[in-house]
């Protein structure tokens, strides 16, 4: 039988580990395992098994593996890692799509009874509806003040209500109600708080981002760039077709109203000394366009004609000439 390994072993092959997969991996997520049991945190190795591994250990022994692994091997983009490991998180380290291997740690979120003293995630709300409860039971529901009646010898609950609140600590008397009506409020699993990649930190919410999303920002951008530039009359790449248009626009004006005159402008000036050139304009265009018609149709019908000459004078033989 091998010896049971040392306190210090244990370290040194963990120091190892860590070591070996930050070398190994360029992504990282920084997830939060409050409440995550054994069992769950199994499933969740096993679904990710083939391209993640999850690492799990106390933050002191990270810390102190990520900063020494950074000093030799002289690579400080590891140090970023170092403020994120705060509270009881671990480490999936990953080369597959990060979007993808944080969806799929999602799935395996466990439901989970209100226990007392809890701090609830999310809103808690009772629906409405039979509870199935004898009417012994109304004590329950009037220390919470829920609106109930008897139907039917059994306690039904009138309205919706909202028994707690998420931030609040769950009583013993929600606690005790929630369970006599069998539900389970609360889902918990691994909770991506931050995404490492190779030396940038940043928001899980990223993740979520689309191309159209990117696009909508990027214009977003260019629009703010382009009015700040406009009002401040600095050229950018962004502004510089409006400020043409502008000065293109106001050098028109000034040659309307003086003798000056150029190519662009010359056609502008003839239509304001002669105004009917516009209704002259305006009607041949329609014009243009419905002449072409009849002769694309009369284009149509001699193709049309063609072929039937060519019949005719092929009937003009005899089959015996």
């Amino acid at each position: 039988m091998a010896p049971k390994p040392t306190k210090a072993e244990k370290k040194i092959a963990y120091d190892a580990k860590l070591c070996k997969l930050l070398e190994e991996y360029t992504q990282i997520l920084v997830v939060n395992a409050d409440n995550v049991g054994s069992n769950q945190l199994q499933n969740i190795r096993s679904g990710l098994r083939g391209d993640s591994i999850v690492l799990m250990g106390k933050n002191t022994m990270m810390k102190r593996s990520v900063r020494m692994h950074a000093e030799s091997t002289g690579n400080d983009v590891y140090l970023s890692l170092i403020p994120l490991l705060v509270g009881n998180v671990g480490l999936i380290f990953t080369k597959g799509d990060l979007k993808e291997v944080s969806e799929e740690v999602a799935k395996y979120k466990v439901g989970a009874p209100a226990r007392v003293g809890l701090v609830a995630p999310i809103d808690v709300v009772v629906p409405p509806g039979n509870t199935g409860l004898d009417p012994s039971q109304t004590s329950f529901f009037q220390v919470l003040n829920i609106p109930t009646k008897i139907n039917k010898g059994t306690v039904e609950i009138i309205t919706p209500v909202e028994l707690i609140k998420k931030g609040d600590k769950v009583g013993s008397s929600e606690a005790a109600l929630l369970s006599k009506l069998g539900i389970r409020p609360f889902s918990y699993g691994l909770v991506v708080l931050s995404v490492y990649d190779n030396g940038s930190v940043f928001s899980p919410e990223v993740l979520d981002l689309t191309e159209d999303d990117l696009v909508e920002k990027f214009a977003v951008g260019v629009s703010m760039v382009t009015a700040l530039s406009l009002a401040i009359s600095y050229p950018t790449l962004a502004a510089a077709p409006h400020m043409f248009i502008n000065a293109y626009k106001n050098v028109l004006a000034v040659a309307v109203e003086t003798e000056y005159s150029f190519p662009q402008a010359d056609k502008v000036k003839e239509y304001l000394k002669d105004p009917s050139k516009f209704a002259v304009a305006a009607v041949a265009a329609p014009a243009a366009a419905a002449g072409g018609a009849p002769a694309a149709a009369a284009k149509e019908e001699e193709k049309k004609e063609e072929p039937a000459e060519e019949s005719d004078d092929d009937m003009g033989f005899s089959l015996f000439d």
